[in-house]
């Protein structure tokens, strides 16, 4: 099995499939044999990365996903989850590992619904996210184990290497391709790359869960305490690279530049959770550098999403992980 995600790989339509009779006729049944006879039972999202639907049933009303097979890790990941760490996620009624196959119980409403420039929200969000990250730190092998794809500072650069090689590869007029210029400035780079991974490692931080899609609209806050979900696009990394996420969506919420200080008390709230590990300046100091190899995690999660896209999926979402990739050139989210 490659260690990273090829982007080269092309998988049957996912989103045909999920969209068809015996797709729904095999989820019935699977949320029949758990929790009863679904006298409802409808999408309520297809997408080619990921399908999720409703069911309401006799023992009330649940939510059943199912990732492509190229992000078929969350139904473990969250099992493990819910072992290592259960009051910081979602809880699951019933997974099928084989065919990642998840039914978890409705929740409520999402916690940021409509707080996308909320700075409060973002702290909260954040902090919680980390608190989660050192919880399971101690068992990384067993995130691994799960299915998650490992990318330390250490291996960025490679990752750069075999990455940038395989967008050359494809064929001319590929929708994912990446631009020779974008590959060449991305190229470049690579010294840079070296020393971000440089002072990223030297801080000592352990290698954890990188939700990869930390937002507000992925957490529910119940009862005063937030539980996480949407693992799909998830990596074990260092944990400050699950900032980029909430960083990036704030600074465009607000107009943001890197200096500025609602978006560094943002990511004050995770830096405070890892300072045992080293002081809270030196972490301020190595975020700028954590940031942009987070792009790297961006880039794997697109493509793995990419393999089963259709033609039109391809015009939409095609370019989306060179667009990442290419992303390295631009300047810090964060000043130091």
């Amino acid at each position: 099995m490659p260690r990273y995600a090829d982007i080269a790989l092309r998988l049957p339509s996912t989103s045909e499939r999920w969209s068809g009779d015996a797709f729904r006729a095999e989820l019935t049944a699977w949320i029949a044999d758990a929790v009863g006879e679904p006298s409802s039972l409808e999408p309520v999202k297809i997408r080619p990365w990921a399908t999720v639907w409703r069911a309401e049933t006799p023992g009330g009303v649940f939510f059943a996903k199912q990732n492509c097979p190229t992000q078929a890790h969350e139904a473990r990941l969250l099992v493990a989850l819910n072992d290592l760490a259960a009051r910081h996620v979602v809880p699951v009624t019933a997974a099928d590992r084989d065919r990642d196959l998840l039914l978890t119980p409705d929740q409520g409403p999402v916690l940021g619904e409509s707080a996308d420039d909320d700075v409060d929200t973002w702290c909260r969000v954040v902090a919680g996210g980390a608190q989660l990250q050192l919880e399971v730190a101690r068992y990384a092998d067993r995130l691994a184990a799960a299915g998650l794809t490992t990318l330390a500072p250490g291996d960025c650069r490679s990752y750069v290497e075999v990455q940038l090689d395989a967008f050359a590869a494809l064929p001319a007029g590929d929708r994912r391709a990446m631009h020779a210029d974008d590959r060449a400035a991305v190229r470049a780079l690579l010294p840079a790359v070296s020393a971000w991974s440089e002072q990223v490692g030297a801080l000592g931080l352990p290698l954890t869960l990188c939700h990869n899609d930390l937002h507000g609209r992925n957490v529910f806050d119940r009862g005063g305490g937030l539980r996480f979900f949407d693992f799909a696009d998830a990596l074990l990394m260092e944990p400050l690279a699950a900032l980029l996420i909430p960083i990036n969506g704030l600074a465009h919420a607000l107009d943001a530049g890197p200096e500025d200080p609602r978006l560094h008390r943002v990511a004050d709230a995770a830096v405070e959770v890892w300072t045992d590990y080293a002081t809270a300046a030196e972490i301020r100091a190595a975020l700028p550098a954590a940031l942009q190899l987070a792009r790297l995690a961006r880039t794997e999660s697109w493509i793995r999403c990419t393999a089963p896209m259709d033609a039109a999926e391809l015009d939409d979402w095609g370019d989306a992980a060179a667009r990442w990739l290419t992303s390295l050139t631009r300047d810090p989210l964060l000043s130091a």
